[in-house]
This record gives structure tokens, C-alpha cells and sequence, in this order.
């Protein structure tokens, strides 16, 4: 078996694959499927498994960024993972993947994300659960009811799309959000022409959604405002004569909850995602920390498939940036101070798993219980992607 670019002229044994796994895209679908991965051909983000010229598998890296409290990394998000059914078993997404992960590295992400049909297989190459896609639903009259002083909206499209990124991007700052995805303008514009949702911009606001089987879906409302985040949930309400139901994507501390008269905002389906460090000191620098928050922790990390992230990093934060460094070598046992971690662990605490979670899951091994409370305080978090990929 070998692991290359994926041929141009192989995209309809590629697409096949894709629907033997995930379902049937429909013949009025499959040229924006194709636009999407031939855009991806152009700069080497598609691999394919081959046994001599037969496509096995496939998979994608695509080209993100992604906020951590408050600031944006470069983000390999790994999307398309398609294994041949005949093929399943053998060791192809393992070995697909460890390509991928190579390539993530090579192209210089700092991080990788990923939404797993199956975690095993992801596990066993460093990505572990982080966070998830909360889709609840709500009553469309009680969005109505929220209505206050109206604001200035206007209508969006694809022209608009750098607009969109800048008011998207102040409001991720503001919030020191963690996971969403940090949107390129060219990709956002690609969006509004092939999606073509109802696209509405604030000044401090910004709201895309659509019909769904008669009810109404929000696919994205950031709002750095009370008033604005009012005002844009009741535009959505405002269809409650024809939609009783409204689905959308929120973080798990999105204000809707507390805006809302009623406990009206109810689970509906929650997509898990999982992360990996690819490169641990950009990762580590690259991110934003809690501005409150200042002290130095020692991590020592062994990473069986990325040789360059192993060793002892010593992390310093203050002002709500971090600095990294690295040690001579790895903490002697017993030599107390730090963590030891691989790249799962080292993921789930990234993104704010506590401490003695991850040490009753056998993730983390050595420091004390004055570090775990510091680490815990330093990588805070309850990530959330609203983008499914």
C-alpha cells in the first residue's frame, strides 16, 4: 500500500468511496463536492491510500483556523475520511491518517481537528475528544418574544464576505472564544454562493440561516451585544406564524439561555470533535490564557508519532499570552513539578478537561496537586465548533 496526492483522475473512484460510506450525494451536489476537493488538490491537502493503482481510501486536510481564548491558530481540519469497504479492517485509516497527520505537520498547522465516525482509529494516532457541536431547539415564538429596540440590519452576500470575517473575528476576540472555526473571507464567500443562506450583518452582530423541513436553522448568530443578540434571535422568530421550531448551533454558554423566559432551549443533537497538538510549541504560544491568570508549568511530552513535539516544555503565562520554551531533557521521576502526557492527553487538557479527569482516564502521570489546580486554571475552556466538517 502507499499513501500519496490523491490523483485528479481517481475523483470518481474517490467519490464513490465517499458514498459507499457516508451515503448518496445527489447528482445536483456532486459539483460543488468535487469544486471543494479540487480546491484542495491545488495545494496538496488529499491523500489517497493505493494498492498499485486501485484507490482504497481517501482523506482531506481543510484549511481553517480555529480560536482559542480569544486567539486564532492555524487549524488542519481533517475532513472526508473515506475507507473502501473491502478495505475496512486491513490497517488503511490508521496508516491513511498517520499521512495525514504528517502532512498537517509539514504544512505547518499548529493544531488539528477532526469530527470521528469512529474514535479508535484516532486515538491510536493522538486526537482525543475536545469539545463538541451543540445543536438544541427552541420554540420560534419565544425567539419573537425577544424582540426590543430594533437595530440596523442589513442583508449579506458574497461581496460582503470580508465584512462578515472582520465583525465575526472582533466578536471571537471580545468573547475570548475557544473552537470556532475562524472563517477565511474567500471560503465565506464560496459559502454564501453555494449555500446561499439568509445572511444578516449587525454592526457588533452577524446571522446566517434557513429552512429545514419546515422548521427554521440557524447555521451561525454571534452578537457582542445584549441588543444585538436580542434583535437577531427575534428576526429568526419573526417566521413563528409558518415555523413553529427553530435548530441551531450554540455554544454551551451561549447567552440565548439566559435571554430566553422560559427553559424553552432544549438538547437536540450533539456532535463530538476531537483535537491534536501537531506542533506543541506554536500551539502551546499561539493560543490565548485567562488574563487574570500568571505562573509557569512544566509539561513533558511523548509523542510516539510527531518525534519533535517529545520532550519537556516549560510554559509561561501572564496578560492572557502564554511563552514556551523547551528543557535540557525530560523530568527526572520524582523530580515533582510536572505532568507527564502523550499527544491525547496533552489535547484533552488543551482544550480544559480537569485534571483528575484525566488522570482517572490514564492520560497523565507525575506533578502534584498545586500544579493540577494551576493547569486546570490556565487551560479553562468549553470549547465548541458551530461548523460541521
Amino acid at each position: 500500500m502507499e499513501i500519496r496526492d490523491l490523483d485528479p483522475a481517481d475523483l470518481d473512484a474517490a467519490f464513490d468511496i465517499r458514498n459507499r460510506s457516508f451515503g448518496i450525494i445527489p447528482d445536483s451536489s456532486r459539483a460543488g463536492w468535487e469544486r471543494m476537493v479540487r480546491r484542495s488538490l491545488d495545494d496538496h491537502r488529499v491523500l489517497g491510500a493505493y494498492d498499485d493503482r486501485q484507490l482504497l481510501g481517501v482523506a482531506r486536510i481543510n484549511r481553517f483556523s480555529q480560536w482559542w481564548q480569544g486567539r486564532s491558530l492555524p487549524m488542519a481540519g481533517i475532513g472526508g475520511v473515506t475507507v473502501a469497504p473491502e478495505a475496512r479492517g486491513t490497517g488503511v485509516g490508521r496508516q491513511l491518517m498517520l499521512r495525514i497527520l504528517q502532512r498537517s505537520a509539514d504544512q505547518g498547522y499548529p493544531l488539528s481537528a477532526l469530527y470521528p465516525a469512529t474514535v479508535p482509529v484516532y486515538r491510536s494516532c493522538g486526537w482525543e475528544i475536545a469539545g463538541a457541536q451543540h445543536l438544541v431547539t427552541v420554540p420560534t415564538e419565544a425567539l419573537r418574544q425577544l424582540s426590543a429596540t430594533r437595530i440596523p440590519v442589513r442583508r449579506l452576500g458574497p461581496d460582503d464576505a470580508g465584512q462578515i470575517v472582520e465583525v465575526v473575528r472582533r466578536i471571537h476576540t471580545a468573547a475570548r472564544s475557544s473552537g470556532p472555526i475562524d472563517w477565511d473571507p474567500a471560503e465565506v464567500r464560496i459559502w454564501l454562493e453555494e449555500d446561499k443562506p439568509f445572511a444578516y450583518l449587525a454592526e457588533d452582530g452577524f446571522l446566517a440561516y434557513g429552512w429545514d423541513d419546515g422548521d427554521l436553522e440557524v447555521e451561525e448568530l454571534v452578537a457582542g451585544s445584549e441588543q444585538t443578540a436580542r434583535a437577531l434571535w427575534s428576526l429568526v422568530g419573526s417566521g413563528s406564524s409558518i415555523a413553529e421550531t427553530v435548530k441551531a448551533c450554540i455554544g454551551p454558554t451561549d447567552p440565548l439561555r439566559w435571554l430566553i423566559r422560559e427553559s424553552s432551549v432544549r438538547p437536540h443533537k450533539e456532535n463530538r470533535w476531537m483535537l491534536r497538538l501537531v506542533d506543541v510549541p506554536a500551539a502551546l504560544a499561539g493560543r490565548g490564557y485567562p488574563a487574570g491568570v500568571a505562573g509557569d508549568v512544566t509539561l513533558t511530552v511523548d509523542d510516539p508519532q510527531l518525534a519533535a513535539n517529545t520532550g519537556t516544555w516549560h510554559l509561561a503565562v501572564a496578560k492572557g499570552t502564554g511563552t514556551v520554551e523547551p528543557a535540557s531533557g525530560p523530568l527526572e521521576p520524582g523530580s515533582g513539578g510536572g505532568v507527564r502526557l502523550g499527544p491525547r492527553g496533552l489535547a484533552a487538557l488543551y482544550a480544559g478537561t480537569p485534571l483528575p479527569t484525566l488522570r482517572l482516564a490514564g492520560l497523565v502521570t507525575g506533578g502534584d496537586p498545586d500544579t493540577d489546580a494551576l493547569l486546570d486554571t490556565v487551560f479553562a475552556g468549553q470549547p465548541y465548533m458551530v461548523d460541521y466538517f
